[in-house]
């Protein structure tokens, strides 16, 4: 239990600051965004040296006082306030009580290079923040190596991004802004096969994996939600490739195609004689 716990003051300066991290700019400037509700804050207790504050409600830090706890011992302040002030400060329409402050974590794309990736999503011209956090949560649900924003797509950071990713932003290494010619480059470079996903592509999705080409060292390169990928994009990648519709469904969303399309390569490099497979020690 919280004993006469000592409330933030809606006025102070740590809230104001906390409020302005809905806003890109002042995100850009202090380095800091939200992380919004128990699994997020979780998650970011639990990234080294990555939560900075913990703002909660009295009844939250008492229904999730492990996570409290481990917030704590991770080095935040911890704030206690009324619903309120979370209120101000959250971004969703029925905050869960929780709000967390945490220093930007975007990784250099030259160390995800040094790292020899198999599996990458690359997200191009990707505009809303609920798609490019969906498929960050697919590519670490699919095992992925890494995720790069090209410098056209949405703030890694927007608020509905996070909450999209469900804690998976703090799992894997993302790089942001990176302009998509350096992008494929980089991972051509690195030995990596770069596959355009694309609903009207000339490969297909089952015969390339029919053909056993899908257990390479792989980058997906997805577009945006409503036009796809342009033409020049497209000419960059090894192979233009459309995730097959055998079912009378006029097309598939971003999340949905590219859950397919890294699960489809994630499954071929652990086959046998793929670059995931186990040799026992």
């Amino acid at each position: 239990m919280v004993a006469a716990p000592e409330l933030i003051s809606p006025k102070s300066p740590r809230v104001s600051a906390a409020r302005r991290l809905a806003k890109r700019n002042f995100r850009g400037k202090e380095q800091l965004f939200l992380a919004e509700g128990p699994q997020a804050v979780r998650e970011g207790a639990a990234h080294p040296d990555t939560l900075v504050e913990l703002f909660a409600t009295v009844e939250a830090a008492e229904r999730y006082a492990d996570i409290v706890g481990e917030a704590r011992a991770a080095g935040a302040r911890v704030h206690l306030a009324d619903e309120d002030v979370i209120a101000d400060i959250s971004t969703t329409v029925t905050p869960q009580g929780l709000v967390g402050v945490c220093r930007f974590l975007d990784t250099p794309f030259d160390s995800i290079l040094a790292a020899r990736p198999k599996l990458v999503a690359v997200l191009a011209h990707v505009r809303d923040p609920g798609n490019a956090g969906t498929v960050l949560r697919c590519a670490d649900a699919a095992g992925a190596d890494a995720v790069v924003l090209t410098d056209a797509s949405v703030d890694l950071y927007n608020p509905k991004c996070v909450r999209a990713s469900v804690g998976s932003l703090f799992h894997l290494p993302v790089a942001v802004g990176v302009p998509v010619e350096r992008a494929v480059q980089g991972l051509k470079d690195a030995g990596v096969r770069i596959l355009a996903a694309d609903g009207a592509g000339d490969d297909d999705l089952d015969d390339e994996l029919d053909k056993g080409t899908m257990g390479t060292p792989s980058a997906w390169v997805f577009g945006n939600e409503a036009w796809g990928l342009p033409e020049e994009t497209r000419a960059l990648a090894d192979a233009v490739v459309r995730v097959p519709i055998h079912g009378r469904a006029e097309s598939l969303n971003l999340a949905t195609a590219a859950a397919v399309c890294l699960y489809a390569s994630a499954r071929a490099q652990r086959a046998a004689g793929g670059c995931r497979s186990v040799t026992p020690s």
